[in-house]
């Protein structure tokens, strides 16, 4: 089950129907719930889930003050106002995540209000979740491939190109006088090839290789002025999308110097530069737990984890690992306790197995879910440890290359040198 984890706070008024006052705190948003904190006694006066959220409105208190209002099921309207930074920030990001969890999680509204869940389900979704990981992880591994093969053919190109070369240095070095000059003739097949290749390594180049795409809230420059857009991860960089799908910005994966994670559900990606001003873009997004393992994965030296994302990384949320053997455990554990009960008493044997019986940890269909994610997983690992043993050898070739350029090049050097 997700957690409640706290996503932002911003300090503003909420107004008491009863008392017809002010009363100054600050608005809390979760993952899962919206909240007011009172400055005066520190309690919150206000909670409720945003799945019972029906409406969320920008509207003017005696037509004076702007506030942002929210509409309960129970038709109980919330007025908050005095927002900070801006109310168009509080608004944007309150209807982005409560968007997400209505469209993206339509069992959210169950998740909040009841926590059974079997181990069976649970197990399951962890399950998915580290195939999705894995799918991910096999289409970056895919796209590196084909950046290894494009790298060849060019390092084949400029083979071609050194070849070129030596002739030419023969024909400079080769007295006007010698009859036997070598005829720098471009032979068809040579072209034919060499535009082949080009061909491939331009089609190879051109897929965009999007790895995720997830829907954030964007801000440039002052946190007040925020926009919805989107955020795109490709294997070459990074593409930050505004309103109506509008292109903001292009990261080039060298391009980025630095990307900080500040919470689970915001980051800030920048781009520095000398004698002008830095490229720096802030989102917060819904979906963002899905986009940090793989930012983390494709930008391991420029990416820092802020004080309140390594709390929350160290005690609020564990690795899929941990809570995978964490749910073992627990699965496990009340046969243990069987084990050791009918050592002691024989009497609550027969209680604990029509328990046992009454109530399965997992269930036939979660059984046969978990047997084809297995199954899933295992096909993934084996493509992928084929694709690693490809991608080996074709390092080994890019390197043998490599050092056979080099090789050629310098030698080529020295015989211009002679030649001046």
């Amino acid at each position: 089950m997700s957690r409640d984890l706290c996503v932002h706070t911003w300090p503003c008024s909420y107004y008491l129907e009863l008392e017809k006052r002010w009363v100054p705190g600050k608005l809390w948003l979760t993952s899962l719930s919206l909240k007011f904190l009172t400055d005066k006694t520190g309690d919150f006066l206000v909670s409720f889930p945003l799945a019972d959220i029906i409406e969320i409105k920008k509207e003017a208190s005696n037509f004076i003050f702007s506030s942002v209002t929210i509409l309960e099921k129970d038709h109980v309207k919330h007025w908050f106002s005095s927002l900070q930074p801006s109310r168009n920030v509080v608004f944007h990001i309150i209807e982005h995540f409560w968007r997400e969890l209505l469209l993206s999680q339509p069992g959210a509204a169950v998740e909040a209000s009841s926590s059974t869940m079997t181990k069976g389900k649970e197990l399951t979704g962890l399950m998915a979740c580290s195939q999705k990981r894995l799918e991910d992880a096999a289409r970056v591994l895919h796209y590196q491939g084909e950046q290894l093969d494009s790298i060849t053919s060019s390092l084949d190109n400029m083979e071609s190109d050194l070849d070129v070369a030596d002739r030419l240095l023969k024909e400079l070095e080769s007295p006007s006088w010698w009859p036997f000059n070598f005829k720098l003739w471009k032979m068809p097949s040579d072209t034919n090839s060499r535009a082949g290749s080009s061909m491939a390594s331009n089609k190879a180049l051109g897929k965009e290789g999007i790895v995720i795409r997830i829907p954030a809230i964007i801000s440039q420059g002052t946190e007040s002025q925020v926009k919805p857009g989107r955020l795109t991860i490709l294997v070459s960089g990074l593409e930050i999308h505004g309103p109506n799908s509008l292109l903001l910005h292009r990261f080039e994966r060298e391009d980025v110097d630095d990307i900080k994670v500040h919470t689970h559900y915001e980051v800030s990606i920048r781009q520095r530069f000398i004698g002008k001003p830095d490229i720096a873009f802030r989102l917060i997004s819904a979906k963002m737990p899905q986009v940090i393992p793989i930012l983390e994965m494709q930008f391991s030296k420029k990416i820092e984890f802020l004080e309140d994302a390594l709390m929350l990384r160290s005690t609020g949320t564990s690795s899929p690992a941990e809570k995978g053997y964490s749910v073992w455990q627990a699965a496990s554990r009340p046969m243990d306790c069987d084990r050791h009960r009918e050592a002691s008493s024989g009497s609550q044997e027969g209680r604990l197995l029509q328990l046992q019986m009454s109530e399965p940890l997992i269930s036939e269909e979660d059984t046969q879910e978990l047997r084809q994610i297995l199954g899933k997983l295992k096909g993934l690992a084996l493509d992928a440890e084929a694709e690693l043993e490809r991608q080996d050898e074709a390092l080994d070739g890019i390197a043998t290359a490599v050092d056979r350029a080099t090789l050629t090049i310098d030698k080529h050097n020295r015989r211009m040198k002679k030649l001046t």
